[in-house]
């Protein structure tokens, strides 16, 4: 499957997709990728009905060209029951950035409400990772000629993506920043790299195959494409642009990473993410037991989290990022899809 059949489907001038990074990516950002040939992507996992249609519709005033929405497909697990042990973890943390006590966490939007919103919006991509959705929500996108992508960390995974009825699968690879999109293995045996992936998921299914992780310049896209993938999606390349919601200190932080800057961390979020290494990581990581599923210690670390961006504090920011990236350019969105093409040659 090549890129030009990738492009042709999606209807980009280049294989090239933004990833949605939630807490990083605007309408600005995705348009800026989108106008300049590649598909820029919405962040809308942690967004209400309301908040989603403010994005989609500024979006819309921002580019005429196909863009993407991404959502998490998941059901939260039941409330915990005890959640002591994790608020006297986050005390100290509250106290020092002068935000009172931490409260137990409660429930953000469903995917159910967010898919419903997105369906009434006419999104031209819809995609999904942590799960799959069901077949009633995936055949409602398909009958507003909504193109899908589900995202895979391994072959099973890809399988089943091919199964729902996707039309292109991102194959996330161990070395990728943020979450890891795993659903159907543990997440210690999905931790599959991005080249070892991409070409076992090409000979194993007949859809288009994006490689992310790892991947931050024209040499990466180049090897991807040789692996087999129809497309590439950068996440981490996209995390310094000006147009990046992040605060400064996380992009300082980017910018000055190493190749070993990174670990898998359940402290944030409850739920396995690459990240660069801070305070917050190492003290959480030290204390497994007290740790919420997601998304309850994402909620509970929110307030913590949305302080320390305000104070430009990287010790209490869950800092994703991917392995390569002390590879990160500080270019406009724009100028680096441009760069990035230049680079893979076209």
């Amino acid at each position: 499957m090549n890129s030009n059949h990738f492009s042709s489907l999606f209807n980009v001038r280049y294989p090239i997709i933004q990833a949605p990074m939630a807490g990083a990516s605007t309408p600005e950002m995705a348009a800026a990728v989108a106008n300049a040939g590649g598909l820029g992507s919405l962040a809308a996992a942690y967004s209400t009905p309301a908040q989603i249609a403010e994005m989609v519709a500024r979006m819309r005033q921002l580019t005429d060209r196909p863009f993407n929405v991404n959502l998490f497909a998941i059901e939260f697990p039941p409330a915990p029951d005890d959640v002591s042990a994790a608020l006297a973890l986050m005390a100290p943390f509250y106290q020092e950035l002068g935000i009172g006590k931490p409260e137990r966490p409660s429930a953000g939007p469903t995917f159910e409400e967010q898919t419903r919103v997105l369906l009434e919006l006419d999104i031209p991509i819809f995609s999904f990772t942590f799960g799959v959705p069901s077949p009633t929500i995936l055949q409602a996108f398909k009958a507003k000629g909504t193109k899908i992508i589900g995202t895979a960390t391994t072959v099973a995974e890809g399988k089943i993506l091919e199964a729902a009825g996707v039309n292109a699968i991102v194959a996330q690879g161990s070395e990728a920043g943020a979450h890891r999109g795993t659903f159907n293995h543990p997440f210690e045996q999905a931790m599959v790299s991005t080249m070892a992936l991409v070409p076992q998921l090409v000979r194993s299914v007949s859809l288009p195959i994006i490689a992310s992780g790892g991947i931050m310049d024209g040499k990466g896209i180049r090897a991807a494409l040789e692996l087999g993938a129809a497309a590439v999606q950068l996440g981490t390349a996209f995390l310094v642009c000006p147009e990046s919601s992040i605060p400064e200190c996380y992009k300082k932080a980017v910018l000055n990473a190493t190749d070993d800057s990174t670990q898998i961390t359940r402290a944030f979020s409850g739920r396995p993410a690459r990240g660069i290494r801070n305070r917050f990581m190492l003290e959480g990581e030290a204390h497994p037991e007290v740790i919420l599923a997601f998304p309850w210690q994402n909620n509970l670390t929110r307030p913590m989290r949305n302080a320390a961006a305000k104070a430009n504090n990287p010790e209490m920011l869950s800092l994703w990022a991917g392995q390569a990236a002390s590879l990160a350019r500080p270019l406009k969105a724009a100028d680096l899809l441009r760069t990035l093409v230049n680079e893979a040659g076209w």
